[in-house]
């Protein structure tokens, strides 16, 4: 259990840690585009009418997509 006083855990081996959801999702529209991103990850969050705001809402509620989209992000950043 931790408290104020204690430091937050540090992850240099996890290239994610300290990466904002909205920054990932941001950066690969930048890079990609919705039309691409809603073609390698056909949700509709990203294929019809496309925000950052949908996206971000639909990606905290469903692990799922929001791992294919890590998994992408980690991707692009290679």
């Amino acid at each position: 259990m931790s408290d104020e006083r204690t430091p937050p855990r540090q992850q240099p081996n996890n290239p994610l840690h300290g990466v904002k959801l909205e920054d990932m999702v941001s950066r690969m529209v930048d890079h990609y585009g919705w039309a691409e991103l809603g073609r390698q990850i056909p949700i509709r969050c990203f294929t019809n009418d496309p925000s950052i705001k949908s996206s971000l809402t639909f990606l905290r509620k469903t692990p799922w997509a929001r791992e294919r989209v890590e998994q992408m992000y980690l991707w692009m950043i290679r």
